[in-house]
């Protein structure tokens, strides 16, 4: 799976940009650099890039938009949040993301002018970002504790199942007021505020300077976990990548134009492998579709020569409903084997009637049996002429000669309408 650059800029002008490479699951595959961007720019090579930008300066919020989707969701959604805007709608930029299972829709609000200057600073850089997502969006939802991430001045929240917002405000026990994550000291006794169970993500830096600060607010809390951040966030935050739902501000005007030429180099093995596959399985087809060929002109070969032999004064057209319809006509007439075999079982009984007498040699054709029989004498065949003809069947004698102790002779069995052969 190709690799993901995580490329986060900078709150201020004075503080560095941050980048780190992932694989697909958000594993970094390196340590976490800083420096100019055009440093990160060296090794994008063919990485989808992915900024985080700081969300100190976009309003993240979930209003309640009408179904549907395209301009006239667009349309709704700068009246949707008029109430928390304090900039003219014109000035602003609206992204949109999916719709949640609540029916709220995420949207992400930014000067237009701020987010100008990022894809700006970005494109001097030579970086072009698949997708731009506000810092903030990573941070994990975790279903029974309510997430913070203290970074220098800037608390960061998120509670189950909710948009995460930062609040800037030193010291931060009064940051923490604001968000409303501990009771302020003159919080109305009558709606006390419920304590969290809270998870803070801090750099050891940051964590030094506040430690003292929350040694004193820990009663405040159900429970709070520590937990340190020892390459800073962006290994943290990139371990949400996979799974994020967050708004992609590249949209519309300022949609992220597809690379070929990258993808293409990405996917290029790929292809050529699939190619050669594809090759392989048509020159397989091919191969067998000639062999089928040469079978079926041998076989049509096998069967002109069978038909001509068996119906020589017949024109091939359809060979086996041309043999099928004579053998019908074969079992239907009088000539077909049924009366061959009934010509026999009259032989063999008439012979049977007169001792001493034998067939040595017959053929048959066209209702004929023809006979070479030895017999005693000239009674003989004439006794076996009879037993043929009380079975209806007529037996002719067409020649006999005398042989040693008896007679050979010449018969023809045959029905009577059989045509006498000479």
């Amino acid at each position: 799976m190709p690799s993901t650059l995580l490329i986060r800029l900078p709150a201020s002008d004075g503080d560095e940009t941050e980048w780190l490479s992932v694989d697909g699951d958000g594993v970094p595959q390196g340590p976490r650099q800083r420096g100019p961007l055009n440093l990160a720019a060296a090794v994008v090579g063919t990485a989808r890039v992915v900024v985080l930008a700081p969300a100190t300066q976009i309003l993240l919020a979930e209003p309640e938009l009408p179904p549907g989707g395209g301009i006239k969701l667009a349309r709704a959604v700068p009246f949707a949040l008029e109430e928390q805007l304090t900039e003219d709608i014109d000035t602003l930029y609206f992204a949109i993301g999916r719709r949640n299972a609540r029916g709220r829709t995420a949207v992400a609000v930014v000067s237009r002018s701020v987010f100008e200057a990022w894809l700006a600073t970005l494109k001097v850089a030579g970086i072009e970002a698949a997708a731009i997502y506000p810092d903030l969006s990573l941070m994990p939802d975790n279903p029974s504790q309510t997430i913070l991430w203290l970074e220098h001045d800037r608390l960061a929240v998120r509670r189950p199942g909710e948009l995460p917002f930062a609040v800037e405000l030193t010291p931060v026990t009064d940051a923490l007021m604001a968000a409303g994550v501990i009771a302020a000291g003159d919080a109305n006794p009558l709606e006390p505020t419920v304590p969290e169970n809270a998870l803070l993500y801090v750099t050891r830096d940051d964590w030094l300077r506040v430690q003292d600060e929350f040694e004193l607010l820990i009663e405040k809390f159900a429970t709070l976990k520590i937990q340190l951040l020892a390459d800073g966030p962006l290994p943290w935050l990139a371990r949400e990548l996979k799974l994020t739902d967050a708004v992609n501000l590249l949209q519309g005007e300022f949609a992220a134009q597809a690379d070929y030429g990258a993808r293409w180099q990405q996917w290029r093995v790929p292809a050529f492998l699939a190619a050669a596959l594809l090759c392989v399985h048509i020159g397989t087809q091919w191969l067998q579709i000639h062999r089928a060929n040469k079978q079926s002109a041998a076989l049509d070969a096998e069967i002109a020569a069978l038909f001509e032999g068996a119906m020589p004064a017949e024109t091939l057209h359809d060979a086996r409903r041309q043999m099928q319809a004579r053998l019908e006509r074969i079992r239907k007439s009088d000539v077909g084997p049924e009366y061959f075999l009934r010509t026999l079982q009259v032989l063999s009984g008439a012979v049977a009637t007169v001792p001493q007498t034998s067939v040595d040699a017959l053929s048959y054709r066209d209702q004929t049996l023809d006979l070479k029989v030895t017999a005693p004498s000239i009674a003989a065949l004439s006794q076996l002429s009879q037993a043929v003809s009380k079975q209806g069947l007529v037996a002719d004698i067409q020649s006999s000669t005398p042989v040693g102790a008896g007679v050979e002779a010449h018969v023809q069995i045959r029905t009577p309408t059989a045509r006498k052969r000479s």
